[in-house]
């Protein structure tokens, strides 16, 4: 695909310079973790050649809205990843489904095409994972700094609240992490009973 590889360096070296330090959570290692993942669930959907490509763009690109404002992150990393792809030789049509993967991994996250499908999962994947408290914890430090969480009880309601409303939508999703991420459900209900109510 041309100009991808030119297109993923630029995409790396902004958020690698331009990201705010107190986004623990939407960091470069964030985007880093699902290039890594999307391999799994682009095999698992047998997406291929530049149809896996175009998903690679997308997760490149739908955090750099961050390196302008946390307001409306997704609208603003549509519009940065139009005016690269354009400067990098992607076609019209190109453009189109990236923009469209990057406004799919809002919250709700509301997919129509099996890409879509799949980066709302790698989007979320750490949900279902071994790893989930400490990448939650990672979120909760962002939001503390950024004033929109006050305290780990508060946190564990938002996360039980948006744990009982979210959904896997690809195959490899939902066999392979949606049962872990219904025991994290379990302790997290679990660790709320147990705290005092303020």
């Amino acid at each position: 695909m041309k100009g991808y590889n030119r297109l993923r360096r630029l995409a790396l070296q902004l958020l690698e310079t331009q990201l705010p330090e107190v986004l623990y959570f939407h960091s470069i290692h964030h985007t880093r973790n699902l290039l890594k993942i999307s391999k799994t669930y682009l095999r698992s959907e047998n997406i291929s050649g530049n149809d896996a490509k175009l998903v690679k763009v997308a997760i490149l690109m739908h955090d750099v809205g961050f390196t302008v404002s946390g307001t409306d992150h997704e609208q603003t990393s549509k519009r940065i990843a139009g005016e690269m792809m354009k400067q990098y030789g992607f076609d019209p049509r190109e453009m189109r489904i990236v923009q469209n993967l990057i406004l799919a991994t809002r919250i709700p996250q509301s997919p129509r095409t099996t890409q879509e499908r799949i980066i709302c999962d790698c989007d979320l994947d750490y949900l279902g994972r071994k790893d989930f408290y400490s990448i939650s914890d990672k979120l909760f430090r962002e939001l503390q700094v950024t004033g929109k969480v006050r305290t780990k009880l508060e946190w564990d309601k938002i996360q039980v609240a948006f744990l009982e409303k979210h959904r896997y939508h690809t195959r490899f999703g939902i066999k392979n992490r949606e049962p872990r991420k219904q025991k994290h459900l379990a302790e997290l209900k679990k660790s709320i009973g147990e705290q005092p109510v303020e």
